[in-house]
Formats: structure tokens, sequence, C-alpha cells
């Protein structure tokens, strides 16, 4: 069918304010992604423009106010050379410029604008990282009082995390409550070792890996990493693979830096160690196995 200037011109009011002009615009929606890293598409195309339509719809949704063709604007200005991670930090930053300045009034817009939570914890696909900008958000201005009217943000940004992670991952914006409050952060990520939500217990374990990929480190828990054991001892057997992958991927980083520690640890949780334990256990010293180091060697041949 021929398109004509009409239906042009609809098009480019549905990119510029998030609507679609043939869709359903009463719900919140994510933009279109791949199940798996496709061969040279770059991961920055999971931020394009649908996202930020996407993005700028459902925050219209639940606040009509929001300036939506402005903060589209904003959003693209720039976008192009970026890459994903930087995406999300540039998304945060338009973000800050249309959502209301008190943090907890902002924080409180994108919850109300979030999707479904997750139901499975595999084959979730690429989708997700449309949130993103959502804990690049959390991050950059959810650490600091002056960002929130003076008031201690510290709850506001869990309760956001709490959310977020349901629906993508919280283990980057989780990185920097570790490093200014640990003490605090610690004691909410064992709370959370016992939520009812696979996800949540996972953040416990993954948001506290003091090497994680593709993330800023936690100094503290690289020199010291037993503030975070009860954590692991407490998912160690967790009913779902997700979370005791996360452990296991845990105590791997670990090891890199406290190859005894890590390994007193496995032999001590060999003890009545069932057949999931025992696979945890390969996998977690699975890396200096390979570099021949006897201990690993040693738990991995007990483990089987």
């Amino acid at each position: 069918m021929r398109r004509t200037k009409r239906d042009a011109k609809r098009g480019r009011a549905a990119r510029a304010t998030g609507r679609r002009p043939d869709g359903d615009n009463r719900r919140p929606r994510l933009p279109s992604a791949p199940r798996s890293i496709e061969k040279g598409v770059s991961l920055a195309a999971l931020l394009d423009a649908e996202a930020i339509d996407c993005l700028a719809h459902n925050i219209r949704l639940v606040s009509p106010g929001f300036d939506a063709e402005s903060f589209c604007r904003s959003a693209r200005k720039g976008l192009r050379p970026l890459a994903i991670l930087d995406r999300g930090h540039h998304l945060a930053r338009a973000l800050r410029e249309h959502l209301p300045q008190r943090y907890e009034e902002a924080i409180e817009v994108l919850l109300r604008s979030l999707t479904p939570p997750l139901t499975a914890t595999a084959e979730m696909g690429l989708g997700v990282f449309f949130y993103l900008p959502h804990v690049s958000f959390v991050a950059a201005f959810g650490l600091d009082a002056e960002h929130n009217a003076g008031r201690d943000p510290f709850e506001v940004s869990m309760r956001a995390q709490y959310e977020l992670t349901r629906r993508f991952s919280a283990e980057y914006s989780m990185r920097p409550f570790l490093i200014r409050w640990p003490e605090r952060t610690i004691e909410r990520l064992m709370l959370w070792t016992r939520d009812r939500d696979p996800h949540v217990r996972r953040l416990s374990s993954e948001g506290a890996r003091p090497r994680l990929p593709w993330a800023r480190r936690i100094p503290a828990l690289i020199e010291d990493p037993r503030p975070v054991l009860p954590i692991l001892e407490a998912l160690k057997d967790d009913t779902e693979l997700y979370v005791r992958r996360s452990v296991a991927n845990h105590l791997g980083d670990i090891a890199k830096d406290h190859p005894e520690l890590a390994f007193d640890l496995c032999g001590r949780w060999l003890k009545g160690a069932s057949a999931e334990r025992k696979w945890l256990i390969r996998h977690a010293v699975r890396h200096p196995a390979r570099q021949g180091v006897a201990a690993a060697l040693r738990l991995r041949e007990r483990a089987r």
C-alpha cells in the first residue's frame, strides 16, 4: 500500500511522542529486540530511536504532563556514536532534564511506567536492555541527597533497584551503593536472599561480585570479600540455577584474588553436597583448574 503524506506525518508524530499511530497506546511497551546477540549487530542498537519512543510513551502514560517530544529530541541528540553503556548514561541524563527534579518524585514516575515483572529466568532475550537507562538513572542520581531536596535517597534507590532487577538487572547500579554505603547495602542484599523472586535473590550475589564484567569494580570487596560470604552461604542451595550460577561466578571472582579463601569455602561446601551444589563448585573453580592449579583440580575431582 502506498504511503501518503498524511501517513508519513502521523509516523513522524508517533516517533516524536512515543505513540504508535496504529497500536495500543494505553499500555507500556518494550521495543522489538532479538533473542540473542547477532553477528555484525552492535548491542548499541538496543537503545535506538524505537527504544526512545517506547520510553517516552511509557512515561507519558503515567505522567500526562511529560514533554515527550522535547525528551525525544534530547535523547536522540548525540546518540549515534555511543556504545550501549554510554547510551544508557546519555538517556539517563535526558530523563533527568525532563522528569521532576526531586529524585524520589522522578523515581516514582519511572516505577509507575514499568512493564510487568519477568516471570522466567531463562530465554529472556535482549529486550530487557531497555531498562539500562533506568538503572543508569539510579546510579547517577540516587546516591546524593542534593538530588533529593536534601533527603537521604537510599531507601528510594533500593526500592527502585528491587523493581528494576525484576525486569532487567540492577547489578550495575548496585555497585556505587556498595562503595558508598557498604554496610547498609550488604545488609539489604542479605535480606533479599530470602525474597520470593529469583531475580531479586540473584541480585544479592551478582550485584556484589567484586569483578563483575562490564561493571565498576568494588575495591573493598576485592581486598576483603568476607563481608559478602554470608550472602553466598544463603544462596548456595537456591532452587534456581539462575541464582546458583551467579554464586559460582561470584566465587570465581573471589578465587582470582583470594584463591585459598575460595577453595576452603568450596571444600566446606562439599560436605553433604547435593548434585546441584557439586555443579556449583565445579563451575566456581573452572578457570583456575584450566590453569592447572592443583587445589582447583582436586575440588573438581571431589565434586564429581
